[in-house]
This record gives C-alpha cells, sequence and structure tokens, in this order.
C-alpha cells in the first residue's frame, strides 16, 4: 500500500509538472514608429513557439506584451512579464531605444533576457542577466565605414542622425570614428546633421549636406520611413550622393516608401535567405516560406535565433530558475541558429557576421558578408 501511494504520488506530481507551463515573455512593438520591425521580428519567433512548444517535459506559455515603440511602455512591458505572467526568461526588443530600459528592469529583477536585433551596446553592458543574438554597433558601425571606403572609394561623408534614438546616436558615432581612421583624416566627416522622429520636412538637413558636397551620406535611421524619406527628398533636391544606413532599412516598407530614389542605397543588417551559412538556416527559411508564403527578414530570423537560444538554454540549465538559466545563456558557444553560428562573449553579445544588402529593381540585393576581426 505504501509502495503504491508512493508511485501514486509521483505520478500525480508528474502530471501536475507537465500542465505547469514554462513561461517565456516577449516584448516587441506592435504599434508605434518601431511597429514594421516588430512585426517582422514576431514572425519568426511565432515560428519558432510553433515548432517548439515545450521544454523539460513541460508546456512552453508564451505571452507577448506590447511595448508600442516607448522607452516607459518597455520597462512597464517586462516588469508586466515578470511580476503578473511569471516569466523565466524575456526575449526582445526590436528598437535599441526601446530594449535599453527593458534590459535594465529584466536584469534587476534577475530574468535573464535575450534581444533579437537592438545593436546599441548599452543593451548588454553592465548586466549580467542581458543577452542578444545580434552584433553591436560599433562592429556595424566599421563595417558601413570599411564598405564605404573600400568599395565605393568613399573620401568624405556626411551623417544624418536622429537625436532622440539612441540607436541613431550610437551607429552614427561609431560610423564616423572608423570613418575618420579608415581614410586617415580627421576631417572626412564633413558634418553631422540631426532631426527626430516624427520629423515630415529635411529640406533644411539636406541643403547643409548638400553643400558639403561629400562622396557618401550615412543615415542611420532608427525608423525606416524616415531613412526613405530623407532620400526621397534628396533626390527631388537633385542629390545623387549614395547613401548608406544601418539594419532598421531592412523592411519592405522602405522600399515602398522610397521608392526609384533608394536605389542604389546600400546597408547593413543580419541575415540574407540567399547567403545561408548553416544547416538550421536553410531549414528556417523553408519552414519560414511554407508558413506565410515569403522569404524571411533579418529580423524575423533574428527573432526565431533569440526563442530557440532561450528554449537551449532552459535546456541546458535543466531547470526553469531563471539564474541556472542565465548562467546557460552565458556559457553560449557554437549555437547554431538560422543567423548563423552564435556565440556570446563576455558581455552577453554574439559575435557573428554582418551581410551588407543593396537595392536594386525595387529589391533588397546581397552584396557581401563581412565577418568580424578575432
Amino acid at each position: 500500500m505504501k509502495k503504491l501511494l508512493i508511485v501514486l504520488a509521483v505520478v500525480i506530481s508528474g502530471i501536475l509538472l507537465a500542465e505547469n507551463p514554462i513561461v517565456i515573455g516577449v516584448y516587441e512593438p506592435m504599434t508605434g514608429p518601431y511597429a514594421a520591425g516588430g512585426q517582422m521580428t514576431m514572425e519568426g519567433i511565432n515560428l519558432a513557439y510553433e515548432q517548439v512548444k515545450e521544454v523539460l517535459g513541460r508546456p512552453i506559455e508564451m505571452v507577448l506584451v506590447d511595448n508600442k515603440s516607448e522607452k516607459v511602455e518597455a520597462a512597464n512591458a517586462v516588469s508586466r512579464l515578470i511580476e503578473y505572467h511569471k516569466a523565466v526568461a524575456i526575449v526582445g526588443s526590436y528598437g535599441s531605444a526601446v530594449a535599453i530600459p527593458g534590459s535594465e528592469v529584466a536584469n534587476k529583477a534577475g530574468v535573464p533576457m535575450v534581444g533579437c536585433s537592438p545593436t546599441n551596446p548599452l543593451v548588454t553592458l553592465g548586466k549580467p542577466y542581458a543577452f542578444r543574438v545580434c552584433f553591436i554597433d560599433p562592429f556595424q558601425g566599421t563595417v558601413m565605414a570599411q564598405f564605404a571606403v573600400e568599395k565605393l572609394n568613399a573620401k568624405t561623408a556626411v551623417v544624418i542622425q536622429d537625436i532622440a534614438s539612441d540607436y541613431s546616436v550610437g551607429l552614427s558615432y561609431y560610423f564616423q570614428e572608423a570613418f575618420k581612421k579608415l581614410t586617415n583624416n580627421k576631417k572626412a566627416v564633413l558634418g553631422v546633421i540631426s532631426y527626430q522622429t516624427g520629423d515630415q520636412d529635411f529640406t533644411a538637413q539636406l541643403t547643409y549636406a548638400n553643400s558639403k558636397n561629400p562622396d557618401a551620406i550615412f543615415i542611420p535611421a532608427a525608423a525606416y520611413g524616415d531613412a526613405a524619406l530623407i532620400i526621397k527628398q534628396a533626390r527631388e533636391l537633385g542629390m545623387d550622393n549614395v547613401f548608406l544606413g544601418g539594419d532598421t532599412w531592412e523592411a519592405p516598407e522602405f522600399l515602398e516608401v522610397g521608392g526609384d530614389a533608394v536605389e542604389g542605397s546600400y546597408f547593413s543588417t543580419h541575415f540574407d535567405a540567399e547567403a545561408l551559412t548553416t544547416k538550421k538556416a536553410a531549414e528556417f527559411v523553408k519552414a519560414f516560406q511554407e508558413k506565410y508564403g515569403k522569404p524571411p527578414s533579418a529580423f524575423a530570423a533574428l527573432g526565431y535565433d533569440a526563442y530557440m537560444l532561450v528554449v537551449d538554454a532552459i535546456k541546458r540549465a535543466g531547470s526553469d530558475d531563471p539564474k541556472a538559466i542565465r548562467d546557460a545563456l552565458a556559457a553560449t558557444v557554437g549555437f547554431e541558429g538560422a543567423t548563423g553560428i552564435i556565440t556570446l562573449n563576455e558581455n552577453g553579445d554574439a559575435v557573428k557576421d554582418a551581410v551588407i544588402k543593396g537595392v536594386k529593381n525595387g529589391q533588397f540585393i546581397y552584396v557581401t558578408t563581412v565577418r568580424p576581426a578575432m
């Protein structure tokens, strides 16, 4: 009888454990100026969740909270996921401006967060519970400066930045520093011009930029629509400069808003379906195409990788304890993702390649891949 009771207790305990879900929280911008990026990211996260819905013999409950592209909302979203939904790990967010306050809340609460695409160093710096599956802006800025100098033979540049965006200001800085170093000219950046998200008329900024006659104009816009609108207005003013940008440019809306004006421009990004580097990448592209009827964006691929890395860390931890998951994430080496092989360094940042794309005939085209210096 005693043995029977023990067996029943074990069975009941197993059933209760199986019914008790492991909660993974997601905070992405579903509305606001970053919505396009958040929605693309969610396509990848949803595919990953569809493929892997349980871990450690327990169901995974994925909870999404819209951070509305706002800093305060992002912090509140992470707090809600942790305090109300009891998330043991967080995924997100697109947009460094909202990822930074989100990572601060998660780190203070002792819950690991894996960023999908926020590239500003401050997302993880000094935060042992913050990680990301994307490269960071010092690398991205250097990549675009190197491309401008070595491939486009640019000797001078002007930068047009969103002064209200941590992402834009940060990437602007790293591009400037790299460009001056690569040209061996401290005056190679002829001007740094500012605007704010929501501005619609860029005549003053572009008139100034045009007066400098730079070989290249770098626009690290936080919102894809800003970059497209700036380039469109530049062409209307008769400017024929080559325009360069960062990873936020990769949105279908960039092509729609910019039209013919954005032809011949280039930007850095994280992934291209035509330049796959892992078996997992090929499987991801096939599954994504079957589910959505279109090729995946870089943000979808990063969302997929972030979710899968969290699940992998939970498996390696053998526990849903946030501290154990954090330790497993910190030990990540050689994780095979859709965007390549991911190894996290001492700051929680992914050490991985960058892809450069261009715009030709109204489409994004693959140009080259750049590997980080080891």
